[in-house]
């Protein structure tokens, strides 16, 4: 597992190197004051960053998943139909949250959810994809996958979303027990708890949030993200030459 986790990595960082081109900005007080290289270096790890989740996270998921998970799929399309009811009910169940009526409970919101899943007229909404779809027989995981620092504007919407998985799943898979939840690769508050939920109440944090380790872990069982940080490692020590000598063309006389 580690050495196909490690292969993936070097060749998604082997393509950047071969299709990288550094931001063109005129910056020559940056550039005299830290050097061109330097420079280049930063652009890199920003471009790298906006396609984290996809061109790493995500694949590395699929691979970790496919040790305990009968089916195992990136960027899945969840439904474009929910019940009017369903969408009622939703809505409901949100503006408690935002109000704070009420506090997040996922258990009795699937409850309530799956009894009018399948009452009232069909509405065509826009999909949204699970970015990591996990399926064991009549059980399956939507996973959206998002930065160590998500927008705190859109919390709202991601519990929405999560909800709405619930209801599409429900509508289209008969007996199929359906599990939605938020997935935060690396807690960047580290060793302190990740404290970015300013929205008191709007998760259940127990089960739809997975953070760090527990996400991981969960994917390819105890002791994944140990050794996830293993292999990125040692394709950082194994590729250090090539960094090199990638970023060394991006050197300038100063």
């Amino acid at each position: 597992m580690k050495s196909s986790i490690k292969e993936l990595l070097k060749s998604v960082l082997r393509k950047k190197f071969a299709t990288y081109e550094p931001e063109t900005n005129y910056m020559p007080f940056h550039e005299r004051l830290i050097g061109s290289d330097k420079m280049a270096l930063f652009s890199f790890i920003q471009g790298l960053n906006t396609t984290f989740g996809t061109s790493i996270f995500e694949p590395v998921a699929v691979l970790l998943a496919k040790a305990k998970f009968e089916i195992t799929q990136k960027q899945v399309v969840v439904g474009e139909f929910v019940s009017k009811n369903a969408l009622y009910l939703i809505s409901e169940i949100m503006a408690n949250l935002e109000s704070g009526l009420s506090e997040a409970d996922k258990f009795a919101e699937v409850e309530m959810i799956l009894k009018v899943a399948k009452s009232g007229e069909l509405v065509r909404v826009k999909p949204v994809k699970a970015d990591l779809f996990l399926q064991n027989k009549n059980e399956i995981w939507l996973f959206d996958l998002k930065t160590a620092k998500p927008n705190k504007s859109s919390f709202v919407d991601y519990k929405r979303t999560l909800l709405t998985w619930v209801a599409m799943e429900a509508l289209q898979n008969d007996g199929v027990k359906t599990n939605s939840l938020l997935a935060i690769p690396y807690n960047p508050y580290f060793p302190k708890p990740y404290s970015r939920w300013t929205l008191k109440g709007m998760f259940d944090l127990a089960q739809e949030i997975k953070i760090a380790e527990d996400f991981w872990d969960f994917l390819g069982g105890s002791g994944s993200y140990e050794m996830l940080l293993e292999a990125f490692g040692e394709v950082g020590d194994e590729m250090r030459d090539e960094f090199e000598a990638f970023f060394s063309r991006f050197k300038a006389c100063r």
